[in-house]
Formats: structure tokens, C-alpha cells, sequence
């Protein structure tokens, strides 16, 4: 029988059946996805074919190919992958500026993770409310900058209900994907889109303003009988899992833009003579910070020095 993994709490998973059951299921064996050395091979909103037995629960034999999914390396487990849902038609990513910081890095990161998958994404701004002139400025500067790169940027503030109406046409007919650091109020959010959600939600430590986990699985949750939404828990970094080198530049769509005007054609933007892109960061055409996030992924050997806030 066919279903659709809608919830992943470890070693189970709750499958939509194609019969409207839900099935609790495991994993068959050792069962293992060609090419990708994940932690889950099976994630949510993978489409699978089930076996169920006697008890009514179920074993999942195969898994049908994915149009995309977003993968992040292990935190734990350095050569293997995460992956956080599948077959998505967008992303949201939630950001706050403070209470807690979402850092540059970290948001550059999402998008370049994104754009390998070809996966697109809309940039949440929560919080405004409680943010000083200062910030409120640099939410400004930021929405700015992600703006003129081609990302749509909308902004919120959750706990109120405000600016949610201009979020919910984008997510009608399509399965969306919330991601975003613990405490930026993506369970406040899910909740005021699908009132009876019931996602638990929790305060910010005051101690080092960080968020607390609130969500400790990934589950799809109905939208308006026409599309999904994927909850997922809160992460502190996005490391990014087999992105090649020497394809990284394509996925910084600012950076691409000039790296055609590159002397050479194998340019990595770092030392080489006649780098059009680090003419433009020169220039003030690339954002400083966007140079810094490319160049912290061509490096990429130590997750911890993305998780601070940068």
C-alpha cells in the first residue's frame, strides 16, 4: 500500500495511508538510499510504499524518488546527512534579528542549502515588535539586501497575528517547509496558521537569549484541506552536506552574477587575479557579509564556527 510519511519521531514514522489510515510504521531491515549517507533515510514528506502486518503496524519496503529535499550535515555525525523534509514546493525560513539572533551565516547558509535543491524560499522576519531603532534598522538593511538578491521577504510578528494574512497566499496548494533556529516562533507561527495545532511553544532564555526546543520531530500538518506544512525542530547550524567546491558560486545567486566576468573560468573569488566578484564586494555590489557566508562554506571542515551568532 502506498502513504505518505507525515510525522518521524526516531525509529517510527507515522505513514498516511492511501485507504485515509495512519499507520505507524519502521523501517525494513537495513534499509538504505542509494548515493545519500543520511541519519534518516526515510524523512518527512517522502512518499513510500508499506507492508502491514497482523499487529496493524507496518513495515516501510521502498520509498518512491524525491523531487527535492533540504539536507543539512549530521551535528553529530560529521560524513553523514540530515534530512530535514521532501518534496517541497517552498521554504520558509524564520528569522529574527534578536530574542533570539539569527545570524547572517546561518541564513546564507539555509539559501545556498535551498538553492542546491532548487527549493524555493520566502524569508520571515518575526518579532519586529520587540525591537529597538537600531534593530528595527538592520531588519530594514537586511530585508533589503535579501530583497535585491531575488528572495521575497515578508514580515511578521506571530505572537500578535500581525502580517500573517500576506503570508498565507503563498501557501496555499503547496507543501511548506518552517525552518529556523529554536525560539524564533515557528511553532507560534504553525499555530496561528492551522488553529487546533496545538504545537508547544516555549519563552526565550533570558541567560543567553537563545531559543528552547519546543518541537523534537518533524510532522506535516494539513493546510486548509489543499496544502501541508512541515514543522520542524529548531536548528543552531546548517551545515551543508556534498556541495561540491567548485559549484558553490551557483548557488550564491549575487556572486554568480559577476563570477562570469572572472579571468578565469575555475575561480574561486579568494586570490585569483582579475576576480570579478571580489571587485564587486570592493564596490559595495556584493554585500560583505554574503562574501563572508561563500567563503565560510568553501571552507566548511568545522560546524561549530557557523553556530555563533555572527
Amino acid at each position: 500500500m502506498k502513504g505518505l510519511v507525515i510525522k518521524n519521531t526516531g525509529s517510527w514514522y507515522s505513514v498516511l495511508a492511501e485507504d485515509g489510515r495512519t499507520i505507524e510504521s519502521k523501517i525494513k531491515g537495513n534499509f538504505r538510499l542509494k548515493g545519500i549517507r543520511s541519519t534518516n533515510p526515510v524523512a518527512v514528506g517522502d512518499h513510500v510504499e508499506i507492508d502491514i502486518n497482523k499487529e496493524g503496524t507496518a513495515f516501510i519496503t521502498a520509498i518512491e524518488d524525491r523531487k527535492n529535499y533540504i539536507i543539512r550535515k549530521s551535528p553529530n555525525l560529521s560524513k553523514q546527512s540530515h534530512i530535514l523534509a521532501a518534496n517541497l514546493d517552498l521554504a520558509l525560513l524564520m528569522i529574527t534579528v534578536n530574542y533570539p539572533q539569527t545570524s547572517t551565516v546561518f541564513i546564507d547558509r539555509f539559501l545556498a542549502g535551498a538553492e542546491a535543491y532548487r527549493i524555493p524560499v520566502t524569508l520571515v522576519f518575526n518579532k519586529h515588535d520587540l525591537l529597538s531603532e537600531d534593530e528595527l534598522h538592520y531588519e530594514k538593511m537586511l530585508i533589503n539586501l535579501y530583497n535585491t538578491i531575488g528572495y521575497e521577504c515578508v514580515e511578521i510578528c506571530a505572537a500578535t497575528g500581525e502580517g500573517i494574512d500576506a503570508l498565507k497566499p503563498l501557501l496555499e496548494n503547496k507543501v511548506t517547509l518552517i525552518s529556523g533556529n529554536s525560539g524564533v516562533g515557528k511553532s507560534t507561527l504553525v499555530n496561528l496558521l492551522i488553529p487546533g495545532a496545538k504545537q508547544r511553544t516555549a519563552e526565550i532564555s533570558e541567560a543567553n537569549n537563545t531559543g528552547q526546543h519546543t518541537t523534537t520531530y518533524s510532522e506535516m500538518l494539513r493546510y486548509n484541506d489543499n496544502g501541508w506544512i512541515i514543522d520542524t525542530p529548531g536548528i543552531k547550524g546548517f551545515g551543508t552536506f556534498d556541495i561540491d567546491r567548485t559549484e558553490l558560486t551557483s548557488y550564491f545567486r549575487d556572486i554568480f552574477h559577476f563570477a562570469a566576468d572572472c579571468r578565469f573560468s575555475n575561480c574561486t573569488h579568494t586570490n585569483e587575479p582579475g576576480c570579478a566578484v571580489k571587485k564587486a564586494v570592493e564596490n559595495h555590489y556584493i554585500a560583505e557579509s554574503r562574501y563572508q557566508s561563500y567563503l565560510s562554506m568553501l571552507d566548511d571542515k568545522d560546524e561549530n564556527k557557523y553556530r555563533e551568532a555572527f
